[in-house]
C-alpha cells in the first residue's frame, strides 16, 4: 500500500469515529454533565474547550482563540504533508503516526471550524485526581507522536555507522 493511502485511510477512520462519537455525546448529554462509568477511574463527561491541550487558552475573555488555533492547526496540517513525502515507504510506523496525528487534527479542525470550540468527553481520573477530559482526535494525536518516536528510534544510525 502507498504511504499516501495508508496515511489518509487511516485519517480517515479517525476523523469519522472522532465526528461520531462527538454528534453521540452532545445529542445523548447536557453540556457539563457527566456519567460515571467506572467509579473513581473513568467518566463520560460532556465539557468543551475553546482553548488547547490542557485547556491552554481556554478562557472566555478572549476571543482571538478560535483564529489562532484554526490557523496554527493548517500550518500544522501542511508540515504533516511535507513529513510525509519525506517519509521513506517502508518506514510504516512515521507514515501510521502521521495518520494518526492528521486524523486528530483535522477532527479537532471541525469542532473549531463549526462550532468554535472542541468537544471533550473521556475524563479519565483516580480519586479526586482527574486528567484533563480530552476526546478520540486527542487519543490519535497521542498514538501518532508515540509511533513518531519509535519511528524516529528505530531509524537512528547505529553508533558505529558514524566512525
Amino acid at each position: 500500500m502507498k504511504k499516501y493511502s495508508l496515511a489518509g485511510i487511516i485519517a480517515a477512520v479517525i476523523i469519522i469515529f472522532d465526528q461520531i462519537t462527538k454528534v453521540a455525546v452532545r445529542s445523548n448529554m447536557e453540556l457539563w454533565s457527566s456519567k460515571s462509568l467506572i467509579p473513581d477511574y473513568f467518566n463520560l463527561v460532556y465539557v468543551v474547550n475553546k482553548g488547547a491541550a490542557f485547556g491552554f487558552l481556554n478562557r472566555g475573555d478572549i476571543t482571538w482563540q478560535r483564529t489562532f488555533f484554526i490557523v496554527i492547526t493548517v500550518v500544522a496540517l501542511s508540515a504533516i504533508g511535507m513529513l510525509l513525502k519525506s517519509t521513506d515507504k517502508k518506514d510504516t510506523f512515521a507514515i501510521s503516526g502521521l495518520g494518526l496525528i492528521l486524523g486528530g487534527a483535522v477532527g479537532n479542525l471541525i469542532d473549531r471550524i463549526l462550532y468554535g470550540e472542541v468537544t471533550d468527553f473521556l475524563d479519565v481520573y483516580v480519586g479526586t485526581h482527574h486528567w484533563p477530559a480530552f476526546n478520540i482526535a486527542d487519543i490519535a494525536i497521542c498514538l501518532g507522536a508515540f509511533a513518531m518516536i519509535i519511528s524516529i528510534y528505530r531509524n537512528k544510525p547505529d553508533a558505529s555507522d558514524s566512525v
